[in-house]
């Protein structure tokens, strides 16, 4: 049993969904999953096992940015052996070409953030999705006629009101960055950390 979480070994699905806010943690598990039961409310942070299409899946609530996230998706994969966990959120669009309700899906993440700072010793380092999920979901994005979707980079703030959205937003979009969130930079490390697999997959919201 974890600190944060709190679930019993074997409560948790190799394949967790994370989204950052309970509500939807639980609206996804009562929506899409099929015999979802909760296994946790710790700290009101919801979650979830049931089934999709016969697979064991997980929803796990993760709360807003890097370090609330990093606690959960450490102990998922330290203490419940998650194989892989995908985020499910919203983003704001940088570029005028990525429209409201558009979905990106992020190859990769810079950020702001003194995370993986602080991990590397002052180094950079470039976070990334997995592969294989990435193109799974890029093909099962361009088999829905009714969503637009963009792979490509996105920006990982560790503010949500910043002062300097402005002046950041031009170079970003000059290097081909799509998006802003606040979580899949430290998602991709840890999940490089563990040699297990994540994606981020995030809704324009803004």
């Amino acid at each position: 049993m974890s600190t944060h979480i709190g679930a019993q070994p074997g409560q948790i699905a190799p394949t967790v969904l994370l989204p950052g806010d309970p509500l939807r943690a639980r609206w996804i598990a009562e929506t899409f999953l099929d015999d979802a039961a909760c296994y946790t409310e710790v700290r009101g942070m919801y979650g979830y096992t049931g089934t999709w299409q016969g697979e064991p899946v997980s929803v796990q609530g993760s709360g807003m940015g890097q370090p609330s996230m990093a606690i959960y998706v450490n102990e998922l994969f330290a203490e419940y052996d998650v194989q892989q966990i995908i985020r499910v959120g919203s983003c704001g669009a940088l570029t005028e070409r990525v429209a409201i309700r558009d979905v990106v899906l992020a190859s990769g993440a810079c950020t702001d953030s003194a995370m993986n700072r602080h991990r590397f010793l002052g180094l950079d380092y470039a976070p990334v999705a997995d592969f294989g999920l990435l193109s799974r979901a890029n093909a099962a994005a361009e088999a829905l006629e009714d969503v637009t979707h963009h792979v490509g980079l996105i920006y990982s703030s560790d503010s949500f009101y910043n002062p300097r959205a402005a002046e950041l937003g031009k170079p970003l979009v000059d290097h081909g960055v799509l998006a802003v969130e606040m979580e899949a930079s430290s998602l991709y490390t840890l999940a490089a950390s563990y040699g297990r697999k994540a994606l981020a997959i995030c809704t324009v919201s803004d």
